[in-house]
């Protein structure tokens, strides 16, 4: 028992030490060397699961399913959700809801509510779909404000991402949880206490502290669906525009 127990040990700690170097390694590549992310998550994966124990070839193939079935899922999702926002940027349900949360938060206080409302949305929308319906209310947010678009944008950001990778029901935790045989409450109250904290220093705090030294220019196309006048007679109320959003879950 004990033996098993070691060996258990020594092959964990091999996995997380070249899970570790895989992620250096992309990090490495995407920053120092500028080679395109894409290519440098292949070498990423090559350099965990070789180092691993895996053939080559099994990487390869676990590599083409994974990214396969990935792309597959978000293509659809990035289709509809952009239909999603042309469909509230041209009804004026995005310049609604830009114009009730300038007036909850204005100023400083602007990021944070993008924040609170990202991870609301969050919780129980993959990454990949909240991005999808953040999208027009983050450029709508950032033309009315006259703000940095990534003091809006990286906010809003955060919030979704820290919830995708911490909280339940998202698979990532979910599969943390199953594995581990830990307890789902548990984890959910210990994942909140741990997102709270990384979405104030990954939200606000750092999208104030990174728009003042990069600036990014909205792309053409998008910010001239986003700033134009809404061609409905009138705007829907905030509710029904919100409720455009929450439809999805």
């Amino acid at each position: 028992m004990e033996l098993s127990t070691a060996a258990w040990v020594v092959h964990d700690t091999r996995l997380m030490g070249c899970v570790l170097l895989a992620i250096a390694s992309i990090i490495v590549l995407i920053s120092a060397t500028k080679l395109p992310p894409f290519l440098s998550i292949l070498i990423g994966t090559f350099i965990a699961g070789v180092g691993a124990g895996l053939p080559p070839e099994e990487v390869a193939r676990a590599f083409s399913k994974g990214a396969g079935a990935i792309l597959g899922e978000a293509g659809i999702i990035i289709a509809l959700g952009a239909m999603l926002g042309a469909l509230m940027a041209e009804s004026g349900a995005a310049d609604r809801i830009a114009t009730t949360l300038l007036g909850l938060g204005k100023g400083k206080s602007l990021p944070w509510v993008m924040a609170l409302v990202a991870m609301v949305i969050g919780l129980p929308l993959f990454f990949e779909v909240g991005l999808v319906m953040m999208v027009p209310i983050i450029f709508v947010m950032a033309k009315r404000s006259n703000q940095p678009l990534l003091k809006i944008a990286i906010p809003a950001l955060a919030g979704m991402t820290t919830l995708h990778a911490l909280m339940p029901p998202h698979p990532g935790p979910l599969i943390a949880v199953g594995a581990l045989h830990a307890d789902l409450g548990l984890t959910m109250l210990l994942g909140f206490c741990l997102a709270v904290p990384a979405v104030i220093l990954a939200g606000p705090i750092y999208g104030n502290w990174l728009s003042k030294r990069l600036h990014v220019d909205e792309p053409a196309d998008i910010g001239a669906l986003f700033s134009a006048p809404p061609k409905a007679p009138r705007q829907p109320s905030f509710g029904v525009s919100l409720l455009i959003i929450l439809l999805p879950v």
